[in-house]
């Protein structure tokens, strides 16, 4: 396989993902707008226009060659919390670590909306 080939794998995939990513969103914007803001970690003016998008205009954002979404688990703490069911020396139970994580994420949401 090319280097070429491989880059132009690569810029599918991501197309692909960002159009999955779109159709989703709208879905759970559209049943749930609250919820989907907290759970797509976007601001409600984002999750707005994302839910009036028509299809061509979500095919046309999906095929940018940057990928939409992005992990909001940025920081090592969450990381450790949402891989952690395997350490040995972990404390609480996975619903438990999974509930901190969550809680991190959203107090993160909550500074960036602020």
């Amino acid at each position: 396989m090319t280097t070429a080939t491989t880059t132009e794998q690569l810029l599918a995939d991501i197309r692909e993902a960002n159009l999955t990513y779109l159709m989703l969103a709208q879905q759970l914007i559209r049943a749930d707008k609250a919820e989907a803001v907290f759970r797509l970690g976007v601001s409600e003016e984002s999750a707005e226009l994302i839910a009036a998008l028509s299809p061509a205009q979500v095919m046309k954002v999906a095929s940018t060659n940057t990928l939409l979404c992005r992990f909001r688990a940025d920081e090592d703490m969450v990381w450790g919390l949402l891989t952690s069911s395997h350490a040995p020396n972990r404390v609480g139970n996975d619903t438990t670590q999974r509930l901190h994580a969550s809680i991190l994420m959203a107090g993160r949401l909550a500074d960036v909306a602020a």
